[in-house]
């Protein structure tokens, strides 16, 4: 071996010392944690056979629960990526009294208990509620219905948008809508080509952390949403059910499919906030 030459390596030395405790350590946790209950969930609904697991996943309730829980949690993300971004860019760019205070109750829906604020927009949004008692002359219902359902899920997946975007317009420099307003750029050319490419990656991470939040979200839900088969009720909702039915392995093919259905729309967002940052690069 001439002096020019070195041992071959798998991995360059590191400047910082530990790497291979820290690996171990982070591949232990992560197996112990988040693998191996993935796992035991994806081998749990077999035990019964095939055919059950067909019969759970076709019955007319399950598809007609995890339709609910979906669609609402997609539309309670889009939701909260409009609104949350008008609040996030509220916060940051203009200073008014109580600025702080309302900056604050953003992250009250982390802290609330999910029973708790359910019982609230229950009682918000009943026929006989604050709310409510304003819609029922006129034939609209919102608690007990998928729009009650949808409405808590808004709740809950708000802050997630918020806390996603206003790290990223606070960074954003006010230089360069000056200088596209210099350019003679419009407002609305500002926005769409300068702002919302800089904030575009957040705000789709945002919508996928209020999306994921929602579809497995369960406390807020269930006061408000009225538990109706066929109407009201959600996929976690049904997979308590049949637990206490003492039909696991049908709990737990409900499960893997919202497992598999949520893996598969994160994997799909993901990649197209890769696209959408390496555009903007």
């Amino acid at each position: 071996m001439t002096a020019t030459t070195r041992p071959w390596r798998l991995v360059e030395p590191s400047a910082l010392p530990g790497l291979g405790p820290a690996l171990g350590f982070t591949l232990l946790y992560l197996g112990f944690f988040v693998l191996l209950p993935l796992t035991a969930l994806a081998l749990r609904p077999w035990e019964l056979g095939v055919d059950h697991v067909r019969d759970v996943l076709t019955n007319p309730r399950t598809l007609a629960a995890l339709r609910l829980s979906f669609g609402a949690a997609f539309a309670a993300a889009c939701i909260n990526a409009v609104f949350g971004t008008i609040v996030a860019w509220v916060l940051v760019r203009y200073d008014f009294p109580g600025r702080r205070l309302l900056d604050a109750f953003i992250d009250l829906p982390f802290a609330l208990p999910t029973a708790v604020a359910g019982i609230s927009l229950a009682a918000i949004y009943a026929p006989n509620g604050l709310i409510g008692t304003l819609f029922e002359p006129h034939d609209i219902r919102i608690a007990y219905t998928p729009l009650g359902v949808m409405i808590a899920l808004i709740f809950v997946g708000f802050p997630f948008v918020v806390r996603s975007i206003q790290p990223v317009l606070e960074d954003f420099e006010a230089e360069a809508e000056e200088a596209a307003a210099t350019l003679g750029a419009s407002r609305l050319e500002t926005i769409r080509k300068v702002i919302f490419p800089a904030i575009a990656p957040a705000m789709l991470a945002g919508f996928s952390l209020a999306f994921a939040r929602a579809v497995g979200e369960y406390g807020s839900v269930i006061f408000i949403a009225g538990n109706i088969p066929m109407v009201s009720e959600i996929a976690p909702l049904l997979i308590v059910i049949r637990l206490e039915e003492f039909d696991y392995a049908g709990a737990a093919a409900v499960g893997l499919v919202m497992l598999a259905i949520s893996f598969l729309l994160l994997l799909v967002l993901n990649a197209i906030q890769s696209h959408i940052a390496k555009r903007g690069r």
